[in-house]
């Protein structure tokens, strides 16, 4: 099968991944496949050669189960997943690059783009972060929801939660899940979130995000 091409190269093809799991009382399950695709469609309108992939809406989320709503697929058949994709387009497409917004699955993507480089296949995880964020659900994921569902937000419910740096939870986390180190679910404070800061934080996810698809296509 020949690769499809678009003004002489073959396109990537954009996958956005995220997670199905509890953000706090104030923001919804899937807040992490809202962003990762909200930025994974931002590089498809800048760049002709990104095909859009639908969204993997559920990831790892393992350290979240305690809380309701909260659905996982672990690390081992996310790892899997993703390895098929990329060996099923591949073949038309140059090479993948994922977009994912869940921290969770940040290990079963390394394996997973070690497995396709070992096959010769080119997988690239390119995960959304910004210096100084915070964990989860508090005020940037916050304020990033404000600007792309502010509907879907309840600022009435909002409320901190643990605002420990997170290298200093994950050992109890990984005991005990996210629930032994916050209640509420929130490792973070979204006081003060707004939508004005969320329009210039995913200004800054979508700029990095394109610079990585260039540097995967240059």
């Amino acid at each position: 099968m020949r690769p499809q091409t678009f003004g002489g190269a073959a396109p990537v093809l954009v996958l956005p991944v995220g997670a199905l799991e509890q953000h706090g009382p104030h923001l919804p399950l899937d807040t992490d496949a809202v962003t990762a695709t909200a930025v994974a469609a931002a590089v498809a309108d800048a760049r002709p050669r990104a095909a859009l992939a639908p969204t993997l809406p559920i990831g790892a989320s393992g350290e979240h189960a305690d809380f309701p709503g909260t659905l996982s697929i672990g690390s081992d058949a996310l790892r899997q997943l993703i390895v098929e994709v990329v060996r099923s387009s591949t073949p038309t497409l140059s090479a993948v690059m994922v977009v994912n917004g869940h921290g969770g699955n940040v290990d079963a993507l390394r394996s997973a783009a070690e497995l396709c480089t070992a096959e010769g296949r080119t997988l690239l995880p390119h995960h959304l972060g910004l210096p100084g964020m915070d964990a989860h659900a508090g005020r940037t994921e916050t304020s990033l929801m404000l600007h792309l569902a502010p509907e879907r937000v309840r600022l009435d419910h909002a409320e901190p939660g643990n605002t420990a740096p997170v290298r200093e939870l994950l050992a109890e986390m990984k005991a005990h899940g996210v629930r032994g180190v916050s209640p509420n679910g929130v490792l973070g404070d979204p006081t003060g979130a707004s939508a004005t800061e969320g329009a210039e934080l995913f200004a800054r996810l979508r700029d990095r995000a394109i610079a990585a698809f260039d540097g995967l296509t240059e």
